[in-house]
């Protein structure tokens, strides 16, 4: 069983929780995922399965969009809704008008600190590892680009939101920077990733779907088309000759494709055979092969 599945994770599960659920839905031991989601966030998180998990490698830097909520008037260890406060509670009513023009200074390429309970490593260690021992984490400021940040709606101390960002971008840390310029404190409410590169909401399964579909004996129809996957790379369908050479690691001709630096190679519609790069003219080179 190879393919991508995008699923809609729950709140209160890790990332690592849900790979391990598809694990034992799919009695499969090949799984991963496209991009850590925290716990209490809901959303989009594709799921690789079978040799497709070799497709790891181009999601790692994935263009992100989120909805979420920011409340105003505390901050927390955490940045979110799970922490322990950090600042006293305030009586906060926000004006739109104040918290737009707020939004619009985290926009662009920013630097932005991290959370001290995230999985940036210190020394080799996770920082929420030693936060949640009370250890010191001291974490260096790190540039990210927010590409979109749009306040959608306010309430006297809550304002809805929709961003799109680069990776590695913490939404926690926008909505903790904004509280404390505003100086009354703000953490995020709640987040939802409403897509993942070209992997969207609309397209995503939740885990009780997945393990209906597999009871079924249809959990292949849920994975997402293999032409769809890495976008930004051409397709071209091999022969039955050429499809062989690929599956033994060896160099073809791929006439159709002169001007494309690396390529999706397909046996047929539907069976992804390699990710091939272009070494001379038409001449291209399997950089991965999916095996059988």
């Amino acid at each position: 069983m190879n393919g991508v599945i995008v699923l809609d994770k729950p709140p209160g599960l890790t990332s690592h929780d849900v790979v391990n659920r598809v694990r034992r839905i799919l009695g499969q031991r090949s799984v991963g995922h496209l991009g850590t989601l925290d716990p209490s966030a809901t959303g989009v998180l594709p799921i690789v399965v079978g040799n497709l998990t070799r497709l790891a490698q181009f999601y790692a830097h994935s263009e992100k969009t989120y909805e979420g909520v920011i409340r105003f008037g505390f901050a927390t260890d955490t940045y979110d809704a799970d922490g322990a406060l950090t600042t006293p509670v305030q009586d906060v009513h926000l004006k739109p008008e104040e918290v737009r023009a707020l939004a619009a200074q985290f926009h662009g390429i920013i630097e932005q600190m991290p959370p001290p309970f995230s999985a940036k490593k210190i020394a080799g260690v996770p920082a929420y590892k030693l936060a949640r021992k009370n250890k010191e984490v001291t974490l260096q400021p790190v540039q990210v680009e927010i590409k979109e940040f749009e306040i959608l709606d306010t309430t006297d101390d809550q304002a809805t939101f929709r961003a799109r960002v680069a990776s590695g971008t913490y939404i926690r840390s926008v909505a903790h920077e904004m509280g404390k310029r505003l100086g009354c404190g703000a953490h995020l409410a709640s987040l939802r990733r409403t897509a993942v590169a070209e992997f969207a909401i609309a397209d995503a399964h939740t885990l009780p779907a997945l393990e209906a579909a597999m009871q079924q004996g249809i959990v292949e129809s849920l994975f997402v088309h293999p032409r769809k996957l890495v976008p930004d790379l051409p397709s071209v369908t091999a022969t039955e000759e050429s499809a062989a050479l690929i599956r033994s690691g060896r160099a073809v001709n791929l006439p159709e494709m002169s001007r494309a630096p690396q390529v999706k190679v397909f046996y047929g519609q539907g069976e992804l055979i390699a990710i091939a790069t272009r070494i001379a003219g038409t001449l291209f080179h399997p950089k991965i092969v999916f095996p059988t």
